[in-house]
C-alpha cells in the first residue's frame, strides 16, 4: 500500500546503548523514540526481532515468531519485581561502541533465570493470569518453539536433525517424554517470550502515542535450525533421510558477492503451502501484525521465483531459478486478513514478472542512492527515476555507512555524485546523501541512524557473506543530542515529511 510523504530512522534495537552490553527494550529505546518525535520522523525500521543463533544474524533466527530475549531489559525486571539492582552488582565493564556477544550471552542468561526463577515464586494472582493468557494465545508458536529449544539445550547446542531420530522425527511418545523431563526448561523459555513481548508491546504503545510507527522485517525464509522447520518439516524441501536441506536458498553472484550468496535456508515446499492453503504464511503474518505496524518483506522477488542450490553445494553460483507462487499467496494472505502494510525489499536481480507482482499489490519498492552513480541515466537507483511510491534509503543494513562508502568508492562514482548535487557540503557527504533522500519524490526516505551520526566504516552493522564479527555496533549515549534533532527536524519539515497538524 502506498504511504503518506515521510520519514525516519533504520536502528536495531542490539544498537542503543546499554550498561548490559547490548542494546534492549529499556530507557535507551523509549528515549530514541523522543528523538525521532522531537526531530519530526514518523518512522522506526528495525530488522528482524527473533532469537538469533550462530553468527548473531537476525536473518537466522531460532523461530519466525519469537522474540530475542537478549533484548529484554534487566531493568524493566527490577520494575516487575523479579531482580533487584543487587543483582548487578558485578557486571563487568562492556565495551561502548560494539556488542561483545560471547561476553554478554552468559551474563544476559544468567539474570533471565534468576528473573524466571523469581517469577515463579513472586507473580501475585494479576501477573500468572497474565503469563497464562499469552501462553495459551501464542501456543500456536510458543509450544513448539519452548520445546525446541529446551531440546537444542540438552543436546549441547546442535542442530535438530543430529537428535535421536524419535526427536528429530517428533514421535508423539518421544515429544511427550521430554515434555516431562524438561519441564522446568520449557517454563524458562516461555517466560522470557512473555517478557519480550510485554516489554515491546509497551515500547509500541508509546512509539505509536508519539506519532511514530515501526517497519519490521520478515524474512522469506526461516534457518534450517528452528522450531519452524523442525515442527514443520512437510512444508520445506527437505532430505527424507537425513533431514538437511535438500535445496538451499541465495541468490545468484550479484553487487555484494562474485560467488552470490549461500545462505543454506531450506526451500519451501510450495506445493505443501499450497495444499493448506497457505496456513502458516497466514499465521507467520498474523504474528508479525501482533507487534509491528508495517512489514518489510526480505527478498521479495523469492516469492516470483527464488534462487535454488541444490544440497552439497559451496557457492551459490550453480543454481537455479525456479517460480515461485507468489500471486497465489498474497491473494490468499488479502482475503483473509485484508490490504497489508508492506513493503517490498526488491533489490538484487529484478525482473518485470517481480515487479508486476510488486505493482499489483501496490507494495512500495527500495531504492539505495548509494547504488546510484556507478552507470549512466538509465540506473533506477538516481533520483529522477524513482516513481513516488517506494521508500529511498542512502544505505542499508547490508550497505557500508555512507562516508565509508564515498571514501572507498571508485572515482567515477564519486564524481557522478559530486556532478549530480552540484558541490559538496561542508557539513559532509553524509548530510548531501540524506539531504538527496528527503528532498526526492520517494514518498517515504529511511536514514541509517550510522549515516545520520556520520560515522565511518567501523559503525557497519553487516558484511554480506561474511559468517562471523557482524550485528556488533553501539551507538554512544550522548549522540543523540538536540543540535542533531533540531537540524533533522527542520531538512524534514522543508521537505514535506514532517507530521500534519490536526
Amino acid at each position: 500500500m502506498p504511504f503518506p510523504r515521510s520519514s525516519g530512522i533504520l536502528l536495531h534495537p542490539t544498537s542503543f546503548p546499554s550498561r548490559f552490553g547490548i542494546g534492549d527494550l529499556g530507557i535507551q529505546a523509549y528515549e530514541f523514540i523522543d528523538f525521532l518525535r522531537e526531530s519530526g520522523q514518523q518512522f522506526w525500521q528495525v530488522l528482524p526481532l527473533g532469537p538469533t543463533g550462530y553468527g548473531n544474524s537476525p536473518y537466522a533466527s531460532y523461530s519466525a515468531m519469537a522474540g530475542n530475549p537478549l533484548l529484554i531489559s534487566p531493568e524493566k525486571l527490577v520494575e516487575l519485581g523479579m531482580l533487584s539492582e543487587e543483582d548487578f552488582a558485578n557486571l563487568p565493564v562492556f565495551q561502548e561502541s560494539k556488542v561483545d556477544y560471547d561476553k554478554v550471552i552468559p551474563i544476559k542468561i544468567e539474570l533471565l533465570k534468576k528473573a524466571c526463577e523469581n517469577f515463579k515464586d513472586r507473580a501475585t494472582p494479576l501477573q500468572q493470569k497474565e503469563f497464562a493468557g499469552f501462553c495459551d494465545s501464542k501456543a500456536y508458536w510458543l509450544e513448539d518453539y519452548a520445546l525446541f529449544m529446551a531440546l537444542k539445550d540438552s543436546h549441547n547446542g546442535t542442530s535438530w536433525h543430529t537428535w535421536d531420530r524419535e526427536l528429530a522425527k517428533r514421535q508423539p511418545e518421544a515429544i511427550e517424554q521430554a515434555q516431562r523431563q524438561l519441564s522446568t526448561e520449557i517454563f524458562y523459555y516461555k517466560f522470557t517470550q512473555y517478557e519480550f513481548f510485554r516489554e515491546w508491546s509497551q515500547l509500541k504503545t508509546y512509539a505509536n502515542m508519539s506519532g511514530i510507527q515501526i517497519i519490521g522485517d520478515i524474512p522469506i525464509y526461516v534457518a534450517h535450525d528452528s522450531a519452524d522447520v523442525w515442527s514443520h518439516p512437510h512444508i520445506f524441501c527437505l532430505d527424507e533421510q537425513t533431514g538437511e536441506a535438500a535445496l538451499m536458498a541465495g541468490v545468484p553472484p550479484d553487487y555484494f558477492s562474485a560467488t552470490g550468496q549461500l545462505w543454506g535456508n531450506p526451500i519451501y515446499n510450495w506445493e505443501g503451502l499450497k495444499n493448506q492453503d497457505f496456513s502458516w504464511w497466514i499465521g507467520r503474518f498474523e504474528a508479525m501484525l501482533d507487534y509491528l505496524d508495517v512489514i518489510r518483506i526480505d527478498h521479495f522477488r523469492g516469492f516470483e521465483a527464488y534462487w535454488a542450490v541444490k544440497k552439497g553445494e559451496q557457492t551459490a553460483m550453480n543454481g537455479e531459478w525456479i517460480k515461485a507462487p507468489g500471486e497465489e499467496l498474497f491473494e490468499t494472505i488479502k482475503q483473509r486478513l485484508g490490504k497489508l502494510p508492506v513493503m517490498a525489499e526488491d533489490l538484487g536481480v529484478i525482473t518485470p514478472e517481480v515487479e508486476a507482482l510488486r505493482d499489483k499489490y501496490e507494495f512500495p519498492g527500495m531504492k539505495i542512492l548509494q547504488f546510484g552513480f556507478g552507470s549512466d541515466a538509465a540506473n533506477p537507483f538516481l533520483p529522477f527515476n524513482y516513481s513516488p511510491n517506494c521508500i529511498v534509503y542512502t544505505g542499508t543494513h547490508d550497505n557500508d555507512t555512507t562516508v565509508n562508502w564515498f571514501n572507498t568508492a571508485s572515482e567515477e562514482e564519486r564524481q557522478n555524485l559530486l556532478l549530480f548535487l552540484g558541490c559538496q557540503s561542508p557539513e559532509g557527504i553524509h548530510w548531501d546523501l540524506i539531504r538527496l533522500a528527503m528532498t526526492c519524490v520517494a514518498n517515504q526516505a529511511i536514514i541509517p541512524l550510522q549515516d545520520l551520526l556520520g560515522l565511518g566504516g567501523e559503525a557497519r552493522m553487516n558484511f554480506p557473506s561474511k559468517a562471523e564479527g557482524n550485528w556488533e555496533w553501539c551507538y554512544q549515549a550522548n549522540a543523540l543530542t538536540k543540535e542533531l534533532s533540531d537540524r533533522l527536524q527542520n531538512l524534514t519539515k522543508l521537505c514535506g515529511r514532517a507530521p500534519q497538524p490536526k
